[in-house]
């Protein structure tokens, strides 16, 4: 990759790994050093990055970052979800809102393959690059997330 190639990484990219890396994080400036992170790693690495695969090796790059961070300061995500009760609201915050504490509940990988599929809408086979996992795992996954979700999402909002 040349540096006009890393310019344009830059101005195409960051907005997408910077939603990817906010929902894993949920925090803007975790966020933000992730991608300052990756973005640094793939300067330092530039030359042997092939420009076609950069928007995978950056996914790549934060998803690693970021669990290796995790394991760092031994974070465990906890959703705050209030138990039992009927979901009576009705807007699109409110529903935005009960996917994203169902999503903290799920396994990390299970997380990360829903969103890079259904947020960032990569395929199956790119995921399975990204995550270093097989697409038949992947598909697993996907499904395994969703049916948590579901799960979750009519046990705890009375929701579907």
């Amino acid at each position: 990759m040349t540096v006009q190639e890393y310019n344009i990484s830059v101005d195409e990219y960051a907005d997408a790994i910077y939603r990817f890396a906010y929902k894993m994080t949920k925090s803007k400036s975790d966020a933000d050093d992730l991608v300052q992170v990756s973005f640094e790693k793939l300067w330092r690495n530039y030359e042997s990055v092939e420009f076609v695969k950069v928007k995978s090796w950056l996914f790549t790059t934060i998803y690693r970052s970021f669990i290796d961070s995790k394991r760092k300061i031994k974070l465990e995500l906890v959703a705050d979800i209030e138990d039992g009760g009927h979901y009576e609201g009705n807007t699109s915050f409110e529903l935005k809102e009960m996917l994203n504490k169902a999503l903290d509940l799920l396994p990390e990988i299970q997380k990360s393959c829903i969103l890079l599929r259904d947020y960032e809408g990569y395929s199956y086979d790119e995921i399975g690059e990204i995550l270093k996992l097989s697409e038949p795992q992947v598909k697993v996954y996907i499904f395994r997330a969703r049916t948590k979700m579901k799960q979750i999402l009519t046990e705890k909002f009375n929701l579907i």
